[in-house]
């Protein structure tokens, strides 16, 4: 099977197709790009884990929820953080019970849900993804150096549009 695609050549020769590999020549241009798609973010994502774990000792989990609370210096409430992260709640109480006794983040009583509790980065914490954070921007904008800004911010675009489109084509009530 030949593909007319320089990246797909040099992928291939170094064994890292990963979902591509499932494509075929004679396959619908969409179905190669979702695979393409997967296999980048896949690709990406890998990483990121790989040099998180190894320059700080955490998990791309623990770092995506640090992120959200530190766009929220005010903090959220737990069912919120479970919602922006898109895992279930007993997820972000067993997160936020290793971080608590860390002293990463702290957990008050909402003022007005007696049974909800708001989640909040404390100044260790904040100093902590200030720092990690840093160095995500710069692995990101590291990987992403092989296309020009006029490309990333076509694909920034054209992927939203994607987005918007399947949403809308979702039958109501129903999520991923």
């Amino acid at each position: 099977m030949k593909h007319n695609d320089a990246s797909h050549a040099a992928l291939s020769d170094a064994e890292e197709l990963g979902h591509e590999a499932r494509a075929r020549t004679e396959d619908h241009a969409a179905l190669k790009l979702w695979l393409r798609m997967l296999a980048s973010t896949t690709q990406i994502e890998a990483e990121i884990r790989r040099r998180l774990r190894e320059r700080f000792g955490i998990s791309l989990a623990r770092f995506d929820y640090m992120a959200q609370l530190y766009r929220h210096k005010e903090g959220l409430k737990m069912r919120v953080l479970s919602r922006y992260l898109m895992v279930t709640g007993g997820n972000v109480t067993g997160l936020t019970d290793e971080l608590e006794r860390e002293g990463v983040v702290a957990r008050a009583p909402s003022p007005e849900d007696r049974r909800a509790w708001i989640v909040s980065l404390t100044p260790k914490g904040r100093a902590s993804f200030e720092a990690m954070a840093s160095e995500h921007e710069q692995w990101i904008l590291e990987m992403f150096s092989g296309l020009d800004m006029k490309t990333i911010k076509q694909m920034h675009s054209q992927l939203g549009e994607l987005r918007v489109h399947v949403m809308r084509s979702e039958p109501a009530g129903e999520e991923g």
